[in-house]
């Protein structure tokens, strides 16, 4: 197969009044979607873009109408169809309405959020949540199911709880009065927390994801592995969440937060009642890290819970074991979603049934076997990367993540690191300013020997700690001598080695440079940013609060800074 890559970028759209200096969720008419895809419906495979419905009724996803391929050039077409995107929408927008690159709406979930404005109904409603309405969910029935389905199957509503950031005038302890809320909001609202209640906390937000075509399923098994060690980096890299439900809290990305929004393993599935209605004890929700590397076991630390009918149906069929145990893992998920007339299908000509399982196993990475009779490849999906508020800094983010699957491919790296490290990594990555303050444990030796691949190198070796330590996010990216050659550097001698004219050249450049001083905090993170925007607004109390009119400006200033009407040297310096 070829090598064929895309990104994915999900848009929000905000109302702004501008008289009452505030900013709204616009809930979209179902028609902008069928508008937005017009062209591509008229001229398939030939249309610049691709627009997909999204969890919330303010949200549409965006795609290059066609994958990028192997030429370089392509990496010169990432920002300016991204532009085009953003453009696309804001043209079929109302005056007062605008296309946001925000990863989440700083008042999500709080009074009159949008626009219309709903009452919640947590007695009726498909999440039974006190903030969250149903008319902010898409109406297609797939996701109000979803909603109902993972709560329903907890037996509780989602609990979502994030550390409240203390500022000087914040209560301590932080109490929120949920006193008008129904009981069990009153009862599992948590002292310094932001408590949140529904799917759509989670799956309300956006995101900055990347698919690749993989040449062989070895490279797709490869690459899964070796980017998973890499995706905490890219989080803390583009941190841009530290705003929820109206507060400030004490995380800077939207990860865990979406963890807890679809977690819906129930108590004795979380260790809290003794097994016996259920399976499995899972440790972790649905959305979160890789649970197992696939193409090398050798850093596989930890236990993973499996259905055992698939791994011996699969071992069966010639799967081997490391494949096996993936797909088996997949399985101790039920289904959350299954309309009537797609129960009955050829598995041997249709792969529904295991999308269906598939696509609600949200991990930081996804393996993506080809479907039945069809021309696509395998694939791998790169998914930990919150949004960034430019074309241009989303652009050099899936730029570094393409130009490193190629420089890891060609040099034989070998990332790999016991893989409960690099789920404390992503946990690090949440924190507040990780990309500064934070250690990540990183592999210190990343070189081959005789050619060989990372895989082929893990299972010829044994692994021991000494092979791996913790590194700053600028040790990892930019390197420091005697430690570590450094990401760039290393994607830098890649690049010597292939034929790149001057002004592609310029363009990965400029992206190298942006993401080398976010590194090492010569530019902020969005999150970062965001903060110091609200701590110097003169309405601001101190108090963690945002209130309407911070929102707004905050937001009106955000536009500006993606339109390129405004900009922002705190985030793009004089890259």
């Amino acid at each position: 197969d070829n090598l064929l890559w895309g990104d994915e970028i999900e848009f929000t759209v905000v109302h702004f009044d501008h008289e009452n200096k505030t900013a709204q969720l616009q809930l979209t008419d179902p028609a902008l979607l069928k508008r937005l895809q017009e062209e591509e419906n008229a001229n398939p495979g030939r249309s610049p873009t691709a627009w997909r419905p999204e969890y919330g009724s303010f949200m549409l996803e965006a795609t290059p109408g066609a994958p990028f391929g192997g030429a370089t050039t392509d990496f010169k077409l990432i920002e300016p169809n991204m532009k085009l995107r953003r453009k696309e929408l804001n043209d079929m927008l109302g005056p007062s309405d605008r296309c946001m690159n925000i990863t989440c709406f700083p008042r999500l979930g709080c009074p009159t959020f949008t626009n219309p404005s709903f009452e919640p109904k947590p007695k009726t409603s498909a999440s039974l949540s006190a903030f969250f309405p149903d008319e902010a969910i898409n109406p297609h029935p797939r996701f109000s199911t979803l909603t109902r389905n993972i709560r329903t199957r907890r037996g509780s509503k989602v609990e979502i709880q994030v550390p409240i950031y203390k500022d000087v005038n914040t209560p301590s302890p932080f109490l929120e009065d949920v006193s008008a809320h129904d009981e069990e909001t009153q009862r599992t609202a948590k002292a310094d927390h932001i408590y949140m209640d529904a799917m759509g906390f989670g799956m309300g937000m956006s995101c900055l994801q990347v698919t690749f075509q993989a040449c062989s399923i070895a490279e797709g098994r490869l690459l899964y592995d070796q980017l998973a060690i890499v995706c905490p980096i890219v989080l803390a890299l583009s941190a841009s969440t530290p705003i929820y439900r109206g507060y400030i809290s004490d995380r800077d990305c939207r990860w865990s937060v979406i963890e807890q929004s679809v977690d819906d393993r129930t108590q004795e599935e979380r260790g809290l009642k003794p097994l016996v209605s259920d399976r499995y004890r899972i440790p972790k929700s649905r959305y979160g890290p890789v649970s197992c590397y696939l193409a090398s076991g050798a850093y596989n630390d930890q236990e993973i819970v499996q259905n055992q009918s698939v791994f011996d149906t699969l071992k069966d069929a010639g799967i081997d074991s490391l494949l096996a145990q993936h797909i088996a893992h997949l399985f101790i998920r039920d289904p959350l979603t299954l309309f009537g007339e797609q129960i009955h299908q050829d598995v041997r000509e249709d792969s529904n049934h295991f999308e269906n399982v598939q696509s609600t196993n949200w991990q930081s990475m996804r393996f993506k076997p080809p479907p039945p009779k069809s021309t696509i490849g395998w694939r791998v999906e790169f998914r930990p990367a919150d949004l960034q508020l430019t074309p241009f800094q989303n652009a050099a983010l899936v730029m570094f993540v393409v130009i490193l699957t190629r420089t890891i491919l060609s040099l034989n790296l070998n990332f790999y690191i016991p893989i409960s490290k690099m789920q404390e990594n992503l946990k690090r990555a949440q924190e507040r300013n990780a990309v500064l303050e934070q250690k990540f444990y990183f592999r210190k030796s990343v070189h081959t020997v005789d050619g060989q691949n990372a895989a082929t190198a893990a299972d010829s070796a044994t692994p021991t700690d000494d092979e791996y330590e913790e590194m700053s996010v600028a040790t990892i990216v930019n390197g420091k001598e005697g430690v570590f050659p450094g990401l760039i550097p290393l994607m830098d001698d890649y690049l010597r080695g292939i034929d790149m004219d001057v002004d592609t050249r310029c363009t990965v450049s400029r992206s190298f440079e942006f993401i080398r001083k976010r590194a090492n905090g010569e530019l902020k993170t969005t999150a970062r940013w965001m903060r110091e925007f609200v701590a110097a607004h003169p309405d601001y109390k101190k108090d963690s609060v945002i209130n309407e009119r911070v929102n707004y400006d905050l937001l009106m200033a955000c536009d500006r800074i993606s339109s390129g009407e405004e900009r922002c040297e705190d985030l793009e310096g004089s890259v």
